[in-house]
């Protein structure tokens, strides 16, 4: 039996509380999409959302959290926009060596990374 190949793990990290928060978590779902389009298994933290409704936690607890999701990935997808938390993500997978694909292309860099055909 052949071994199975997993799609890579795309961690997405954008804003969430800069601006509306519905606004980003709709803007990293369909993101999402068309990574999940690209061949690849998002992540996104931005789910946790309806989670901190039900059970807050401080900021830091959610940030660990994603973390150590993270830390699981093959690569980050960044979205525009300013975001602290987003910049300590992206600082992170610099540091453990992942690919990070930003900008207007970012799913498209991401698709040719991984050597598939991005379709909007």
């Amino acid at each position: 039996m052949a071994p199975s190949i997993r799609p890579p793990r795309v961690y997405i990290a954008g804003p969430y509380t800069i601006g509306d928060v519905a606004s980003n978590v709709r803007a990293a779902i369909a993101a999402a999409e068309q990574v999940i389009q690209a061949g690849g298994a998002p992540y996104v933290p931005h789910l946790t959302h309806l989670w901190h409704v039900i059970s807050p936690h401080d900021h830091a607890y959610w940030l660990a959290l994603d973390l150590e999701w993270l830390r699981t990935c093959d690569c980050l997808l960044r979205l525009p926009g300013e975001s602290r938390g987003a910049d300590i993500e992206e600082a992170e997978a610099r540091r453990i060596g992942l690919p990070i694909f930003s900008g207007k292309f970012a799913v498209q860099h991401y698709a040719s990374w991984y050597g598939t055909v991005f379709k909007p």
